[in-house]
């Protein structure tokens, strides 16, 4: 689902001005960042594993494979989710009365925040709200947050100052128009519910904004980043309305960014969820999407259903590659500690990245992104040199493109590369024997 497609109401000559903003260069040079999903779903920390079993599409809501969906699956009556509550929970609980049962007292932020930092991470978004409603902030719009519940902490403070400390850039993500907590609709069992079942009235509208002013004053986020649409009742020209808001984000922060998920003609850059991006965009977007299958912790996930750390430096090295930025996710567990699984490819990507750092960061895409035959291999492009990036490094070899003069070659290692002249006139290199272990291994090329 591409969210740049939905737009809202069409008010004709009556449409607000949305500011004219763009992509700022930071951003792009950034090309890591790290999402943190956790709420009350990180204490049931339970959906479906994928590959159980072919589940019909009129059932894909009640088999959610995303954790934090289980706000919602929960209330679909006979859904796995539905059954496991009753049985680990009791009848008699309620989604929302989890929020006493959060106790998060082993979260230390700048712990945290250290191993995203030591990841990659040049930027943090975690969710201040998802669509469950209850704000990770202690906010004056709601009790249900998790100043006053559960955790008795403000946790979006902790994970902005702790952030701020660690030299990262701080975003929110925010749920604008599905709260679960503030409406009365049934669950969504469709994709035409994800959007039906959402309040649109202008007092939901006020309540929306309101919290959204309120995280932009407290805590300056360098990236606005919504989910799934805007309340229709806030897209007019009226002060509490979007476009206003907006307007008042970039004149206290020039340099933020904004995502393509408002459901208005605006926007910054374009995301895309769990998605296989084919060709370089012109448009700068942002991949996204969990270590595992889900979004929040999911407890019964293990190394059949996440990424390792070479699936995830590849994937981060794919996506570069094609004009976009990795948003990748981190699913706490309740009491806020990174799962160990996470943890481990996590660490692996940090590593490699601290030794081949000058192929992702601050760089644009090559005349081209890939090769359509020979070793699979990825091009990036930094002021003085494109950076030839081999993904299976374990063949020996690859060949480099006739617009590449091996001459001005070197491998991360600091040696020059062995070659012979392939039959298209490019050279054919030989990776060199330390590195052919390595997830990525890679060759940069000085420009002429």
């Amino acid at each position: 689902m591409n969210f740049e497609d939905r737009v809202g109401p069409d008010f004709g000559a009556d449409a607000p001005a949305y500011p004219r903003a763009g992509v700022p260069e930071w951003y792009r040079d950034a090309k890591l960042g790290f999402f943190v999903h956790w709420g009350l779903y990180s204490v049931p920390a339970w959906a479906v594993q994928q590959g159980q079993r072919s589940i019909p599409t009129e059932d894909a809501y009640a088999w959610h494979q995303y954790a934090e969906w289980y706000g919602n699956t929960v209330r679909i009556a006979g859904s796995p989710t539905w059954r496991r509550h009753q049985e680990v929970f009791g009848s008699g609980t309620s989604y929302e009365d989890l929020a006493d049962l959060w106790d998060a007292s082993a979260f230390d932020a700048d712990a945290f925040v250290s191993e995203l930092v030591g990841a990659g991470a040049r930027y943090v978004v975690p969710t201040t709200k998802h669509h469950e409603g209850f704000c990770l902030w202690d906010t004056p719009t709601t009790p249900f947050n998790a100043a006053r519940r559960g955790p008795q902490r403000d946790l979006i403070a902790e994970l902005h100052d702790a952030s701020r400390r660690a030299g990262a850039r701080f975003g929110v993500y925010f749920s604008g128009a599905l709260d679960w907590h503030a409406s009365d609709f049934p669950p969504i069992e469709s994709d035409t519910d994800l959007f039906r079942y959402r309040r649109n009235d202008p007092a939901f509208s006020r309540y929306a904004a309101a919290q959204l002013e309120e995280l932009i004053e407290r805590f300056g986020p360098d990236i606005l980043w919504n989910d799934i649409d805007w309340p229709d009742g806030g897209k007019g020209n009226d002060e509490y309305a979007l476009a206003a808001l907006l307007g008042r984000y970039f004149e206290r922060h020039p340099h933020g960014v904004v995502n393509d998920r408002w459901g208005v003609p605006f926007h910054g850059y374009l995301t895309r969820e769990y998605t296989d991006v084919r060709e370089p965009q012109e448009k700068v977007w942002e991949s996204t999407r969990g270590l595992g299958f889900s979004f929040g912790y999911n407890r019964d996930e293990d190394e059949r259903h996440s990424l390792t750390g070479a699936d995830l430096l590849r994937h981060l090295v794919d996506v570069v590659s094609k004009n976009g930025n990795l948003l990748i996710n981190v699913g706490p567990t309740a009491a806020g500690e990174i799962p160990p699984l996470q943890l481990a490819a996590m660490r692996e990507m940090g590593a490699w990245l601290a030794q081949n750092g000058e192929a992702i960061y601050g760089t644009r895409p090559w005349i081209r992104a890939e090769e359509r035959t020979g070793a699979p291999r990825r091009y990036t492009a930094s002021a003085d040199a494109v950076h030839v990036l081999a993904l299976d490094p374990a063949v020996g070899e690859i060949e480099l493109p006739r617009e590449l003069d091996v001459r001005g070659a070197r491998w991360s290692d600091g040696s020059a590369p062995e070659s012979r002249i392939g039959s298209d006139g490019g050279a054919i290199v030989d990776v060199p024997e330390g590195l052919r272990g390595a997830p990525v291994a890679v060759l940069s090329v000085t420009r002429g």
